[in-house]
């Protein structure tokens, strides 16, 4: 089902046959999941436009599409295409899935190299890049510890010192061995596993915008559960599209507002997943290098030209904090900290 509207006079829902796989999943959305952020569209738009917005649920995340234009036929199959994208991706890269390219990998890589799509090598490699940049605290081998700690498929569980000392031994993006060659990926440890929630949903907002501007559209917003979100071109009438960034402490409250025009904007924060043990609260934002979940800052929020460099880099920036991100943080990121001094402060990094 189509949320469909103009300004004229008359308002309707518009329906259209889709593909069985994707009429199981699309769902009408009128206010985006309030994750990170919420995307608030202006209220008035021009009078010859069109404005369409639909969900799909793919890689464990709502991925919502809004779509402005003049040609519904054309809007409807852009949406469609990029949806279509996204379910792709997940039989690519969920590590839930026994038959996906990332579960393959997982499961061979210890043992022999792996051939892998350039499509997975090119994503791979970027996210060694992405570690060493960070120095080490954006790790796509989390997948050891975020089992130890109980956040694959689960809420989270306070583990035994040795048990994240063992789960350490196996992560390290270091024993990632990559043969640009012969296409072909290796682990140096045995029982290491690739665990793509740090970069997946920003990789996937990425190519469902892509997707939709193959099909000509120029105005779009494209949000992975509120948490990942590319705003393409503006609403009619308005300068970007309005971004709340909620207060991690209150979701009915937000910390700053920003607009989107052609960047992309991820927020990570300990109110995501979590839970209470022993009078602390433990997120599932880790620390690869010491296998402690992250203190101190609440949420972080980075805008940059492409999703998957705001997703991958909110990460470390959480783990590294405010002090380290003002010194190495890439050209042109900028980023909103909200941390507790002991009370919370918000504030863009300067």
């Amino acid at each position: 089902m189509w949320k469909s509207s103009s300004n004229g006079p008359k308002k309707c829902a518009v329906r259209r046959k889709i593909s069985p796989k994707l009429k199981q999943i699309v769902l009408v959305l009128f206010v985006l999941p309030l994750v990170g952020a919420v995307a608030t569209p202006g209220p008035t738009a021009a009078a010859d436009a069109l404005r369409l917005e639909s969900s799909v649920v793919a890689m464990g995340s709502a991925y919502s599409v809004v779509v402005y234009g003049d040609d519904r036929t054309r809007m409807e199959e852009a949406v469609d295409a990029a949806f279509a994208e996204v379910q792709r991706l997940d039989q690519m890269l969920s590590n839930y899935k026994p038959e996906s390219e990332l579960s393959e990998i997982n499961r061979y890589a210890s043992e022999r190299p792996v051939t892998v799509t350039q499509e997975m090598y090119d994503l791979l490699a970027a996210c060694v890049e992405y570690s060493r940049e960070s120095e080490g605290a954006f790790d796509i081998t989390v997948g050891p510890l975020m089992k130890v700690w109980g956040f694959y498929k689960g809420t989270g569980r306070l583990p035994h010192r040795a048990e994240v000392m063992g789960a350490l031994e196996r992560v390290g993006y270091r024993n990632i061995v990559l043969d640009a060659a012969h296409r072909t990926v290796r682990f140096a440890r045995q029982g290491m596993e690739l665990d793509p929630g740090g970069i997946g949903k920003g990789y996937a907002v990425d190519r469902m915008v892509d997707v939709l501007k193959n099909y000509g559209i120029r105005r779009a917003l494209v949000s992975a559960s509120g948490s990942s979100i590319y705003g393409l071109g503006a609403p009619p009438d308005e300068k970007g599209w309005k971004i709340e960034i909620r207060d991690p402490k209150n979701e009915k409250k937000s910390v700053a507002e920003i607009y989107l025009k052609d960047e992309s904007m991820s927020t990570s924060g300990n109110y995501e997943k979590f839970f209470r043990a022993e009078g602390r609260i433990y997120s599932h934002i880790m620390d690869p290098r010491t296998g402690w979940p992250a203190q101190g800052v609440l949420s972080v929020s980075a805008v940059t030209p492409r999703t998957i460099d705001s997703e991958a880099w909110t990460k470390p920036l959480f783990v590294n904090g405010r002090a380290w991100a003002s010194q190495h943080r890439p050209a042109g990121l900028r980023a909103l900290f909200c941390e507790d001094k002991p009370e919370q402060t918000c504030a863009w990094l300067q």
